[in-house]
């Protein structure tokens, strides 16, 4: 029973990534340069689909899709593709499809859409634009970057606060404008401050006579054009929001953001962090060419061969000491290999927990305590484990001392620089993600290698 629901999962799994098949069958209807075929393919995938499909394939394949199928591209499937490809797609489309695509767009994705292109792709895909769409989508490109006024969309559903909800149905349904997408009604006052708002739900679950302000939301927040667009992600997790209006500097309704945009930059926040902790680059892609990866990985790279030269010559001051007991060579790279681990679990927490702002000035002191403790209990019971196998290898007593002794000192430093070294970083302005690795590996490498030689010079000589 449990092997048959299993198989199940596995199957349900599937589902949800592109069949290797199917994309065999596209791939092979390009170089039959089979339109037809090809469109036949394509069509009962959704825009994500498509986008993904576009993104794994070579670029000489992506061409042959796009000169085959590209006339029949559709606007969300622009907006799913990923960043490192989108300019390449663009430009390889004809203006009068990539004009129909865009109209499709609401203004928050049109704006993610061009925020990064070249000035001669963003004119064109402006000019596309309906007069009033290109306004707004100019209005919003004047915010910040990574701001709320370049997350949220112009296209909002309001209704003045003394309606009732009678009228607010009434006007949503001779209304032709409507977003494809919306989750609330927003309540403005005569000067278009908004001052509530209703969910569709409630509002078709009321009766018609019933004041709109009666069955607000207690939920109801507004956010700054200008709040950056990592604290909106928060927000919207931290307080279970679907959607939530955006204010300019006089409190006037400028726009809205929903919560599919939310969890986007909450997402691109996780994969930032996951891509700065290994050290290569937050705008690596799997699309990225041999020369773009490579420029992104070697600064990183470079600094880690400095740290190891630091290290290195940690080393160099023991030369004699390791020359008259080669075991120490032996056993030296465990103490380092074991701090760097625990170094590496304590840092990745550490930098989890800043993220989601759940370690704060309020508990970090107790969080630090916690941490060195840890990292005592492990120092001890690995000092027992390698201080018994060196002296089983080796048959000295003295030689487990020293190396059970340094895997203490080394694992309780390494808990330490796992939570103080990202702290110390966010104190001064800097990603702790992007830097921490790099630090921490070192302080390892260097107090490893210094407790581990340095009890041997004394104890075993």
């Amino acid at each position: 029973m449990a092997e048959e629901r299993e198989e199940e999962l596995e199957r349900e799994e599937e589902d949800f990534r592109l069949d290797a098949d199917l994309v065999d069958e596209i791939l092979e209807a390009v170089e039959a340069e089979d339109a037809a075929r090809l469109a036949e393919q394509l069509e009962p995938l959704h825009a994500a689909d498509i986008a993904d499909l576009l993104e794994q394939v070579s670029g000489h394949e992506r061409r042959g899709i796009l000169r085959l199928w590209g006339h029949e591209m559709d606007g969300d499937v622009l907006s799913e593709i990923d960043e490192g490809i989108r300019d390449k797609v663009i430009a390889e489309l004809p203006a009068d499809v990539l004009a129909d695509a865009v109209r499709e767009l609401d203004s928050d994705d049109v704006v993610d859409l061009i925020e990064d292109l070249e000035e001669p792709q963003q004119e064109a895909i402006l000019d596309a634009l309906d007069e009033s769409d290109r306004v707004a989508v100019e209005q919003s490109l004047t915010y910040p970057e990574y701001s709320a006024g370049r997350l949220m969309q112009r296209e909002v559903v309001t209704a003045p606060e003394h309606w009732t909800v009678g009228e607010a149905i009434d006007f949503l349904r001779r209304a032709e404008w409507l977003p494809d997408q919306f989750y609330h009604v927003i309540l403005v006052d005569p000067a278009h401050h908004p001052v509530g708002y209703v969910t569709l739900g409630r509002l078709l679950a009321t009766t018609r006579a019933t004041p709109l302000a009666t069955i607000a939301e207690e939920s109801f927040r507004t956010i700054s054009a200008y709040q950056e667009e990592a604290d909106v992600a928060y927000a919207f997790n931290q307080y279970h929001l679907i959607s939530a209006p955006v204010v300019d500097d006089d409190e006037r309704l400028v726009g809205v953001i929903t919560i599919d945009d939310a969890m986007s930059v909450l997402d691109e926040e996780h994969e930032e962090d996951i891509l700065r902790l290994a050290g290569v680059g937050d705008d690596s892609a799997i699309t990225d060419t041999v020369i773009e990866t490579v420029r992104q990985r070697i600064p990183w790279l470079f600094v880690n061969m400095l740290t190891a030269i630091l290290a290195s010559s940690v080393i160099a001051l023991f030369e004699g000491t390791i020359e008259k007991l080669v075991a120490l060579a032996v056993l030296m790279p465990i103490v380092a290999s074991m701090g760097g681990n625990a170094g590496t679990q304590t840092l990745t927490v550490a930098v989890r927990a800043l993220a989601t702002r759940d370690l704060t000035e309020s508990n970090v002191w107790r969080v630090v305590r916690r941490e060195g403790m840890v990292g005592l209990v492990n120092g001890l019971t690995f000092a027992l484990a390698m201080g018994a196998v060196a002296w089983f290898w080796f048959g000295t007593a003295e030689l487990g001392l020293v190396i059970g002794v340094a895997m203490v000192v080394n694992l309780v430093v390494a808990a330490l620089a796992g939570i103080v070294i990202p702290l110390t970083l966010e104190k001064l302005g800097a990603d702790p993600a992007l830097a921490s690795g790099t630090f921490v590996t070192t302080v390892t490498d260097v107090v490893g290698f210094f407790a581990f030689l340095g009890l041997a010079g004394v104890i075993l000589l």
